[in-house]
């Protein structure tokens, strides 16, 4: 996720009405083809796509904007993930991570609005893990219908005791864990943390972010380096640790994961077949209109359908492995 940054109630509701006038004005095209063509079309229903990764008030982002986002890019069901209590700790860098560093919502908030717009929205339960009471503040968002545990983005050992007990109570409710890996930031050991996969065998695990997916890569010698290019050499961290253990999977959302699977795109395609029934597509996207360049979630879209080998490849990237992994 990028930075928090503010943004100024003008400028929101500048940019809701560019959106909504772009939207209008291309739904309105197509209604004129179909007139011009004087055929009754029914139009088939989409295909699934399941958005493992989205936010709300994501960099400050109105709820109505978000629907309009996600309508826009096709999505037919999106997971909310929510940020932790806010506080001044270690694990939120004494507040500079609260929001997951991006103004992002709490569990009640991803909680009433999944429940408002359920057929095509699900939730998240999340808690800074530190605390105390977390694995408490997560059960109660659980038992309230919480898919996954997530976005667990703070700054703690991957294989402290803290963490361990979230580990167990995602296997006990038979929920996914999505961690964001960022080197020295959140989540520290991931060079330790197939020993957590080996002790929690009953827990699945989603990796996410830079230091996940610059670690495809043998060569990577620098961890500092968080959105490495060029050439990749097979048989990094991230590849063998998908390989290697049934209980862990891959999240494609965010710049990372966009540069992951441009950066060669001969490994990528290699990659995507050996790792077909253990990634998922997610956007994590903060962008405002769903399309174009602009858009990191509609690129990653188009990425992954120009690179994989065949139409039931795409699916399960695009919905089979969420719908699987997540038990909607």
């Amino acid at each position: 996720m990028n930075p928090n940054r503010t943004t100024s109630p003008h400028t929101i509701e500048r940019r809701w009405a560019a959106s909504r006038r772009e939207f209008l004005a291309s739904t309105a095209g197509l209604l004129g083809v179909l007139v011009q063509r004087g055929k009754a079309v029914e139009l088939s229903n989409p295909e699934p796509i399941i958005d493992i990764h989205q936010h709300l008030n994501y960099a400050g982002r109105p709820d109505k904007v978000l629907l309009a986002h996600q309508q826009a890019m096709g999505i037919t069901m999106t997971i909310l993930l929510p940020a932790g209590r806010p506080l001044n700790s270690a694990a939120t860098h004494d507040g500079s991570a609260n929001g997951l560093q991006a103004g992002c919502a709490g569990n009640a908030a991803c909680c009433r609005f999944a429940r408002a717009h359920h057929g095509s929205y699900r939730f998240g339960a999340n808690e800074v893990p530190d605390l105390a009471d977390a694995p408490r503040e997560i059960e109660r968002y659980l038992k309230r219908g919480a898919v996954v545990i997530a976005e667990q983005k703070f700054g703690v050992e991957c294989d402290s005791p803290a963490m361990q007990r979230v580990y167990e109570l995602a296997a006990d409710y038979r929920v996914p864990i999505l961690m964001h890996w960022q080197y020295q930031m959140f989540n520290y050991g991931f060079e330790r943390f197939d020993r957590m996969l080996e002790k929690h065998p009953r827990t699945n695990f989603i990796g996410h972010a830079q230091t996940w997916w610059a670690n495809i890569d043998k060569s990577l010698s620098d961890q500092s380096v968080l959105y490495p290019r060029g050439k990749v050499t097979p048989g990094g961290r991230t590849d063998r640790y998908l390989a290697d253990y049934p209980n862990m999977y891959g999240d494609l959302s965010a710049g990372s994961g966009l540069n992951a699977l441009t950066r060669d795109e001969e490994f990528t395609r290699d990659f995507l077949e050996r790792h077909q029934d253990k990634l998922m597509y997610g956007s994590d996207c903060d962008d405002w209109m769903g399309t174009g360049l602009a858009c990191q979630g509609a690129q990653t879209l188009a990425t992954l359908r120009r690179l994989v080998a065949s139409k039931a490849m795409e699916r399960k990237l695009l919905g089979e492995n969420a719908k699987r992994v997540f038990r909607l």
